[in-house]
């Protein structure tokens, strides 16, 4: 345990609550054995002995462990929410007073509130930036450019948070390193599809205790989060119904026995809607007014935008909280829309997040790229970088070992067989 440091800064709910956050934390590390082997190398090694960190980051007991990790490898960490409504506050209290990390978080912290952290983070002069949507990046890069000297880099990994630093690329204002722990394969294979399938439709029953099977449940996008949420659904007994604009995801959809279509047609259809692409607007006012009464809309991707909760409001006659982050807007029309934890992601909204088991990949991705930054500061490019294979297969291989799991191995015939033109069939 690291000393609290007697002048200590933090905004948190509560921090009697470290005791109950703290039972939690070694809760979830119970299912993260590949970051607790980092963690354990880190406090050895010290390989981000110096280094200013800035994470932003859902504040969960799964986000504690990496942040245990990162204090073990040397760094000078802060923590703030990249989300308002997934903080776990009890967490938030741990973290400050029993490792003295400093934590700016607090459930159902207003926008006013998430942008003062955003800048109390970036006065910390951060060397490395651990971000989830690149609002601490792209604050720092419109309002802070005295400060891009001291960045070594930063990792990202939200779809979302790809999206704009590739735009940030293609505008030139991207002029350090950045990791795309996304795509990462121990990330987006497990992460985004067993992660998000799962905890989806846990906050989405947490939140409502509707029973899921005979419901006709609509699933905006069919990327990786998509592919899980659709087929955890097919699951639990719902008929899904999927919406693309991509041609390929589309019929991938259709050839895994899904009915694909427009959210035109299948706003007149659902009675749950999910949307999971990154994008705004994906449920608009038109679709409002096709539903059926009662349907229920969340979102599972990054940002609220996805719902179109201002048209909706413009709508309604009256909103009101229905149950805890379930609020029933009653339209114009006389019908009602039911709208699940204000369009932010439901599965912290309402539930606890991914599975322990699932983010242990995820953040052993996060530790090791940061490390991977520093140790090659001198040597990458500006631009947007692929976590290294070797990085992806050992993570994958410290999993399995942690999971009893044993794999063949090539023979030397095969090798040279797999290596070789000259080998006929």
């Amino acid at each position: 345990m690291v000393a609290t440091p007697t002048k200590l800064n933090y905004d948190i709910k509560d921090i009697s609550l470290a005791s109950l956050g703290r039972q939690r934390i070694e809760w979830a590390a119970r299912e993260m054995p590949v970051l607790a082997q980092i963690t354990e190398r880190f406090n050895t090694e010290k390989p981000l002995a110096g280094i200013r960190l800035v994470a932003c980051c859902h504040v969960t007991t799964e986000t504690a462990n990496l942040a245990i990790a990162l204090q073990a490898g040397g760094a000078d960490a802060v923590l703030i929410a990249s989300n308002p409504l997934s903080t776990q506050d009890d967490v938030a209290a741990c973290l400050v007073n029993d490792y003295g990390i400093p934590v700016y978080a607090i459930k159902g912290e207003d926008n006013a509130t998430y942008h003062r952290h955003v800048q109390t983070a970036l006065d910390h002069k951060p060397n490395v930036i651990i971000d989830d949507g690149s609002d601490v990046v792209a604050t720092l890069i419109k309002e802070r450019q005295h400060q891009l000297a001291d960045l070594i880099g930063t990792t990202e990994e939200t779809t979302t948070g790809i999206v704009r630093l590739e735009a940030m690329f293609k505008d030139g204002v991207l002029t350090f390193p950045a990791m795309n722990v996304n795509d990462a394969d121990t990330k987006h294979f497990f992460d985004n599809r067993y992660g998000t399938g799962q905890s989806t439709l846990d906050g989405i029953i947490r939140a409502t205790n509707v029973l899921l099977a005979g419901k006709t449940l609509v699933v905006a996008g069919y990327g990786w989060c998509g592919k899980g949420v659709a087929m955890r659904a097919r699951g639990l007994g719902s008929n899904v119904i999927v919406t693309e604009i991509n041609p390929v995801k589309a019929i991938e959809a259709a050839m895994d026995g899904f009915r694909v279509m427009t959210m035109d047609e299948a706003s007149r259809l659902g009675d749950v809607f999910v949307t999971v692409t990154g994008n705004k607007h994906i449920i608009r006012k038109e679709h409002f007014e096709a539903m059926k009464d009662g349907a229920m809309v969340c979102n599972s991707g990054h940002f609220d935008i996805e719902i179109d909760l201002e048209a909706l409001k413009g709508m309604s006659r009256e909103v009101k909280e229905v149950r805890n982050f379930t609020q029933q807007y009653l339209l114009n029309s006389g019908k009602s829309v039911i709208v699940l934890g204000e369009g932010r992601l439901v599965n912290l909204a309402a539930a606890e997040g991914h599975p322990s088991a699932v983010m242990d990949m995820s953040f052993a991705n996060q530790a090791l790229a940061c490390e991977y930054l520093v140790k090659n500061k001198d040597v990458l490019q500006p631009g947007i970088h692929s976590i290294p294979t070797e990085v992806d297969q050992e993570i994958a291989r410290l999993k399995l070992q942690a999971m009893g799991i044993s794999i063949d191995t090539l023979t030397p015939a095969q090798i040279e067989y797999m290596n070789s033109w000259t080998v006929g069939t």
